[in-house]
């Protein structure tokens, strides 16, 4: 796959890989064989904690204020 090197702030379009080498399918080609170096970390499950352990956590005011003026998830 080529190293491509942008300069400038041109947004990069699927125009921009019109002239690079190989194209989608070579890039999807090395996708696919970099798939097994990939590995997903084991599921890791939150245990509950007791309130008893939560301390020391303030809200501001104007944040207190924002998600008081919210309606509830569902209205």
């Amino acid at each position: 796959m080529t190293n491509l090197k942008i300069h400038g702030d041109a947004p990069l379009g699927l125009e921009a890989l019109e002239g690079v080498e190989g194209g989608l399918a070579e890039l999807r080609g090395d996708c696919a064989r970099m798939v097994p170096h990939w590995e997903a970390p084991a599921r890791i499950t939150a245990r509950p904690v007791s309130p008893a352990l939560i301390h020391g956590v303030t809200v501001p005011p104007a944040s207190a204020r924002l998600l008081d003026g919210m309606s509830d998830y569902g209205n």
